[in-house]
């Protein structure tokens, strides 16, 4: 009796792991990585696409929010591919919206999160939006693309369902 409960539990907890998993990640949105006392990004006014060099990075990086360093987050997003190959994506910028980073100029620092970690991502996710869950941290990353005022060690991810 006594080992036919263990084997029910031992069932139970590996059925739900993934959900205590999930769990154990605090989800944020966008917004919530700009301080609330922030004031509104903007680069001159209005800048239209020709009056922006391709190789055009933020000249003042926008204030982030220190509370958030190294907590296990879940944020949504779309990837900008930064290395790999054809097996898949190891590095890559995390962006609120499909396109950032490639057509200029880029969103707000605080609004770019660089990805490493885990496990690759597929080539052909980069159309599409995806939850990555990992331990986040506040600070300055450099790529040939942007600046990015947060990165984030990737622990996983899935398909963004709409």
């Amino acid at each position: 009796m006594l080992k036919s409960f263990n084997l029910i539990l031992c069932l139970v907890v590996m059925l739900f792991s993934p959900l205590l998993q999930a769990a154990s990640y605090k989800t944020v949105e966008w917004k919530d990585l700009i301080p609330a006392d922030a004031p509104q990004q903007t680069l001159n006014g209005t800048v239209t696409h020709d009056q922006i060099s391709p190789d055009f990075k933020s000249p003042t990086l926008a204030p982030v929010v220190d509370s958030l360093d190294k907590q296990k987050i879940r944020l949504a997003g779309f990837a900008v591919p930064l290395e790999g190959d054809e097996n898949g994506i190891t590095e890559f910028l995390l962006v609120p919206y499909m396109g950032a980073c490639i057509h200029v100029p880029p969103p707000p620092s605080n609004q770019i999160v660089y990805v490493k970690g885990g496990e690759k991502l597929p080539v052909d996710m980069i159309y599409d939006a995806f939850w990555i869950t990992g331990t986040i941290k506040v600070g300055t990353v450099s790529s040939e693309l942007a600046e990015a005022g947060y990165s984030l060690t990737a622990d996983g991810f899935e398909v963004y369902e709409y």
